[in-house]
């Protein structure tokens, strides 16, 4: 039979818990500061009642107002003999005002009472300076407001200005006319809370197209079966750089012999007639459907040349199209007037194109190389004997450590420009090649590494290193780079976008059914074949899904980033909390919450229609 009696071991170990947990929250006030006195405070809590008034007040709507003023005498101080001036009998059949008594010291109060002013209207109370009436001061931040009859009365304060001249007080009312009318404020919030979108759906569309690729190499599942012979890796990560290099000159090369065609639009439209045609030509030519007979070894070296000269020509008819696009955008954007933007678009886009060729032809061509490097590597790892093999590793694989850590190496340079190419340069090259060779020396020769899953983690951990860079600090570096305005956001925005849509998106396929990838790779479908019929079919729902959430961040992020000069309507929000406006402060935050809670449910429909 159990004993129902706690023993005192578990009753002290509770105790020892509950008083850690009471020291853990104490410490945490501690370091938080929580002070409930200020709270209490008469000055905090005046401050926050009038804050919150005036966020519940909106500067939105406005009216046409006319108003009416009234002064009345006043004396600061009273006469040394005692005797209180008289003022003379006002008018009663307008506005007036009394005031009780008429003359006092400075810092004494005083009655003010109002009679047929405008019905229901409020306004300020100054006072007025006998020596400067056009500059009132005023006393504190009095309003007044009559009642259906025109009238009011009023406490006031006298300043501290005594003077043996007359002075006033100077009441003014005012009233609304005609009907109401959107405000400056609201005007201004329109066309920032439209910047503000729109600038969340470039950085979200620029975000998702290079995250999705990103995504399937930052996926377990389908990097954790691609292993290589060293020899391939090796010749791999040689042919990166290499091919890299040779692509980015070829591309500037082919760029700058496009150049004094750029602005002949005849030239543009009949190079980018002809460049698909000539490659489509080319290809057919050089990558046969059927082969009648085993071609030569020279039939095979002009393929090769004819498919390099089509890369020529197609690079050649993207720098043209780009010339292309912007020669019509410039003509377009001073013939449509409002439709203008059509035209700068266009020519933006143009200079997009021309900007991003020779970055995708470095890429191409890095791929390739490394691509062809990479298969002959794997033909000698399986035809040659293992002896060869394990030499030509032991070469190949210093030669990769060498690269890799002395461009990693160049990197820092760079960055630290430390000024010591033994510590720089040359050592990373010495570490990386006795890396290299060691790996091959204790890797067997025919064996194959887990490149797939190196390439993984390396993934993972440049997207997790920059997922921790919030999007401010990335807005600043950006606002430097391209100065203030909401390019720089879209900049920032978007690169927080890819790290953080490319962790998501490599999640769901790593959550994918493996059904359908093993059916699809029973068939021998190669691996692009598999993620094209096996792995994008189950993701596009989720990826829309996400995309979609994304921007719903992306929007409420750049208010946040506008703070730093990165667009948007945060940048505006900021100007009016620093001036105090919270009326307009007001406006802004509802402008906010309205797009917010209209794309929730606008993306709830098409998640509930598409996904």
């Amino acid at each position: 039979m159990k004993n129902s009696k706690a023993s005192p071991w578990k009753s002290l170990k509770v105790g020892l818990a509950a008083l850690a947990v009471m020291v853990v929250f104490a410490y945490g006030f501690e370091i938080t500061q929580v002070n409930l006195q200020e709270l209490r405070s008469p000055q905090r809590q005046e401050s926050l009642v009038r804050v919150t008034r005036a966020l519940a007040r909106p500067d939105i709507l406005e009216y046409e107002q006319e108003s009416e003023s009234f002064n009345a005498p006043v004396y600061v101080t009273c006469p040394a003999d005692g005797t209180i001036p008289s003022v003379s009998v006002q008018e009663t059949s307008g506005p007036y005002m009394m005031v009780s008594p008429a003359c006092a010291e400075p810092g004494e109060k005083v009655t003010v009472e109002g009679f047929n002013f405008y019905p229901n209207a409020q306004g300020p109370l100054r006072f007025v300076p006998g020596s400067d009436p056009a500059n009132p001061v005023t006393l504190g931040n009095e309003e007044i407001k009559t009642d259906a009859d025109g009238h009011f009365i009023a406490e006031l304060e006298l300043p501290r200005r005594p003077s043996e001249d007359v002075q006033y007080i100077r009441a003014t009312v005012r009233r609304n006319i005609g009907a109401p009318m959107f405000t400056k404020t609201a005007h201004d919030t329109w066309n920032k809370i439209v910047e503000t979108v729109f600038l969340a759906l470039l950085a979200t569309t620029l975000g998702t197209i290079l995250a999705i690729p990103l995504s399937f190499i930052a996926a377990r599942n389908l990097m954790k079966p691609v292993k290589s012979p060293l020899a391939s890796i090796s010749l791999s990560i040689i042919g990166w750089p290499v091919g890299i290099a040779i692509g980015y000159l070829v591309v500037n090369w082919v760029g700058g012999v496009s150049a004094p065609f750029a602005s002949n639009v005849l030239v543009n439209l009949a190079s980018v007639t002809v460049s698909p045609v000539a490659i489509w030509v080319a290809i057919r030519w050089s990558l046969p459907q059927e082969e009648l007979k085993t071609p030569t070894t020279l039939m095979r070296i002009l393929r090769v040349l004819v498919l390099f000269l089509a890369l020529l020509i197609g690079f050649y008819g993207l720098f043209q199209l780009a010339a292309l696009v912007s020669n019509v955008g410039k003509s377009l954007a001073g013939v449509l007037g409002s439709f203008g933007f059509l035209g700068n678009f266009m020519f933006q886009l143009s200079d997009i194109l021309r900007l991003i060729t020779p970055a995708l032809g470095a890429l191409a061509a890095g791929g390739a190389v490394s691509s062809f490097l990479g298969k002959i590597g794997q033909r000698s790892a399986e035809k040659f004997p293992a002896g060869s093999v394990k030499i030509i590793n032991l070469i190949l694989a210093a030669t990769a450590g060498a690269t890799l850590l002395g461009i990693i190496g160049w990197l820092i340079e760079w960055l630290y420009q430390i000024g010591r190419p033994e510590y720089t340069l040359w050592g990373p090259i010495i570490a990386g090649a006795l890396i290299g060779f060691l790996l091959a020396a204790f890797t067997g020769s025919k064996s194959t590494l887990p490149i797939g899953m190196a390439i993984y983690y390396v993934t993972r951990t440049f997207l997790n290193t920059l997922r921790s860079v919030e999007a401010l600090v990335m807005a600043i570096v950006f606002v430097i780079a391209v100065g203030i305005g909401p390019f720089a956001g879209v900049m920032a925005l978007g690169l927080h976008t890819i790290v953080s849509l490319a962790k998501l998106y490599s999640e769901q396929v790593e959550s994918i059914l493996p059904g359908p990838l093993e059916a699809v790779q029973a068939t021998g479908a190669n691996r692009l074949q598999t993620i094209i019929y096996a792995v994008v079919p189950q993701i596009i729902p989720p990826y829309i899904s996400y995309t979609m959430y994304r921007w719903d961040i992306n929007v409420r992020m750049s208010t946040i980033i506008g703070f730093v000069g990165g667009g948007g309507i945060g940048f505006l929000l900021q100007q009016n909390i620093n001036l105090l406006n919270y009326r307009a402060a007001s406006a802004q935050m509802l402008a906010i919450a309205v797009v917010v809670a209209t794309m929730d449910y606008v993306s709830s429909v098409l998640r509930e229609k598409y996904v």
